[in-house]
């Protein structure tokens, strides 16, 4: 009789905690501030054009699988000084525009069922220079211990966001601009 107790009782003791235990998994929330976004915008037999921001900051929430990123436009590097000038002055207006901004939802995201690397549909909007634009992707997502990497590649087109390139450069920048993302996210306690 006693023994058919403590069974029930340990059968309940761990139901519970696994309730628990998978509340506080799903109310996770991973975020960095030195994420790596990279454009390349280059053209064969022309001075590639291509920058790299390790500022980005990026915040995930583990339960629904909502995404946010936001970068300061400056904060883009180039290997050319004058071509960082005219990006940021010129192209990009980022003392008008300051950010990009991503705001979106990984489809069916588990984080409890990432056991190496796993490919999510992530879908939302980038706003760039104050145009909205929809945009969907996939992306790779794993577990590395306590963190979580993240990893994706999208294209997007200067004329979609009202970038307009001079004739005069025309040619020596892509029409397709291909954009990677690199993150290593932390749990936010």
């Amino acid at each position: 009789m006693i023994g058919y107790k403590m069974l029930k009782i340990n059968k309940v003791f761990f139901l519970v905690m696994g309730i628990v235990i998978s509340q506080v998994a799903s109310s996770q929330t991973y975020f960095t501030r030195t994420g790596l976004t990279e454009f390349k915008a280059s053209v064969k037999a022309f001075e590639p054009v291509e920058a790299k921001n390790n500022s980005t900051t990026v915040i995930l929430k583990a339960q629904t699988g909502d995404f946010a990123a936001q970068l300061f436009i400056n904060a883009f590097q180039f290997r050319v000084a004058l071509m960082q000038e005219h990006f940021n002055e010129n192209y990009m207006a980022s003392n008008e525009f300051p950010k990009a901004i991503f705001r979106g939802k990984f489809k069916d995201f588990d984080l409890v069922s990432i056991i190496e690397k796993k490919e999510y549909d992530l879908s939302g909007s980038l706003t760039i220079k104050g145009v909205e634009k929809n945009m969907n992707t996939k992306a790779v997502v794993e577990k590395e211990g306590d963190r979580i990497i993240l990893s994706a590649t999208f294209s997007v087109t200067p004329k979609e966001f009202g970038i307009k390139i001079p004739a005069i450069v025309k040619d020596k920048i892509a029409d397709i601009i291909n954009i990677i993302i690199a993150y290593e996210l932390v749990e936010k306690k």
